[in-house]
């Protein structure tokens, strides 16, 4: 198992440093191919090559591709143990899956699809993987938390309710990264700290019973997070590339992928609190309740050369009743700021409804690149209470005691480090 996992480590790397040195060389060539975006977030508006997530996503899935051999070897060797056809058949549906959501996803960077298309597109890429758990496991029964054992009982079987669930779960991990976005490296650090995160949580549990699924997703989220490091660096402020919607959906998908098959969906969604919590936060836009811009990410103030809040504008009389009773929930709550945009007049505007310009809204104008790293931080900080609310039991405390190490460590130690790391 060490000689195996420590195989997938160095492709990882040898597929990191290819992504450090294809990257620059492929700028220019997207830029003649008309793909790419005006960096709006500066003062000179630079034209940067965009859906360069499809370089690292390609790269992953040939560094997959050259692993695969390596699980299966000693089946090669030694015959009489039969071939796990099984696991084959997993491992492969699950590289399919993504291998479709990469596809989709550049799709949407070229065509520039609706949203309707954006909710469609990874319940499609997703049905090889449910077929897949359908045939090899087909156990739709869930482990009920401890605080609602009382209502529910022990587990529940959701039967059919239970692929609707995971194919949920696809379309929310893809989109919520997607919207969680509008600074130069957030969508890939936000990544990279979820697929840390997950190593990390796979590796403690390799001593568990279940440790031949959390040895299936390291071998996926290793060369995620290498690969994602890598990419890190060009998109980080200031960004030479923007990653596309072909790296949220690759990114979305492969956590989707490897929470399905290891059956930790539920763990796995943890790691995803400001997502949720942005997700959440959205939802009156989403619905259009409230006027939903196409762009709500912060508003450059040249003067300062700091972000402020994005803002959308509305006559209070073109909102419906729930609409203006959100709005001032919202409000009340301190999450938006609202105010009249003309003086004696009817029009108001309201910041948009996103995690990002509420953070700005609550610590002040922030230069981009010191609000992309104290977001990171902050994804850090919630994969720390993410395993402390996993694993709150008192024996699990004990038997977990490096993992609450690291949680302490990331609330005191680690954003110092990576507010360096992240400059």
């Amino acid at each position: 198992m060490l000689t195996i996992l420590a195989i997938n480590v160095i492709l990882s790397i040898g597929g990191s440093l290819v992504i450090l040195n294809v990257v620059p060389k492929f700028r220019d060539m997207f830029v003649k191919a008309h793909l790419s975006g005006v960096d709006l977030n500066k003062i000179n508006k630079p034209e940067i090559p965009e859906a360069a997530g499809v370089i690292s996503s390609c790269i992953f899935l040939i560094v997959m591709f050259m692993f695969i051999p390596f699980p299966f070897s000693q089946h090669f060797f030694n015959k009489q143990w039969g071939f796990p056809h099984q696991e084959f058949v997993q491992f492969i549906a699950a590289l399919l899956s993504i291998c479709c959501m990469v596809l989709l996803g550049f799709a949407d960077d070229v065509l520039n699809l609706k949203w309707r298309h954006k909710l469609l597109l990874p319940t499609v890429a997703s049905l090889p993987l449910l077929m897949v758990y359908y045939t090899n496991f087909n156990s739709t029964t869930i482990i009920i938390p401890k605080p609602l054992r009382f209502l529910l009982g022990h587990d529940l079987d959701l039967s059919a309710l239970y692929y609707i669930y995971m194919g949920m779960l696809a379309v929310f991990c893809t989109n919520a990264i997607n919207i969680y976005a509008g600074v130069n490296g957030l969508e890939v650090g936000q990544s990279a700290v979820i697929a840390g995160s997950l190593i990390l949580f796979n590796v403690i549990e390799l001593n568990g019973d279940c440790w031949s699924t959390h040895l299936f997703s390291l071998y996926f989220m290793i060369p995620f997070f290498f690969t994602s490091l890598s990419l890190y660096q060009f998109n980080k402020y200031p960004a030479r590339v923007f990653v596309g919607d072909t790296f949220c959906y690759f990114s979305g998908m492969t956590v989707a992928v490897v929470a399905i098959l290891g059956h930790f969906s539920k763990t796995a969604l943890l790691f995803f609190i400001p997502q949720i919590a942005n997700f959440v936060f959205s939802l009156p836009q989403l619905f259009h309740l409230f006027p939903c811009p196409r762009h709500r990410l912060p508003r450059l103030n040249e003067k300062t050369g700091y972000l402020d809040p994005s803002v959308f504008q509305f006559k209070d009389k073109s909102l419906s009743t729930l609409g203006r009773l959100v709005l001032k929930t919202y409000q009340l709550l301190g999450l938006v700021k609202v105010e009249q945009a003309e003086k004696d007049g009817e029009l108001f505007q309201s910041t948009n409804c996103t995690l990002i310009n509420l953070a700005l809204q609550l610590t002040g104008p922030k230069h981009e690149k010191t609000l992309a790293a104290g977001l990171i931080i902050l994804q850090v900080m919630c994969s720390g209470l993410a395993f402390i609310i996993r694993d709150s039991n008192s024996s699990l405390l004990r038997r977990y005691r490096t993992l609450y190490t690291y949680a302490i460590d990331v609330n005191i130690i680690m954003p110092n480090l990576l507010a360096k790391y992240f400059e």
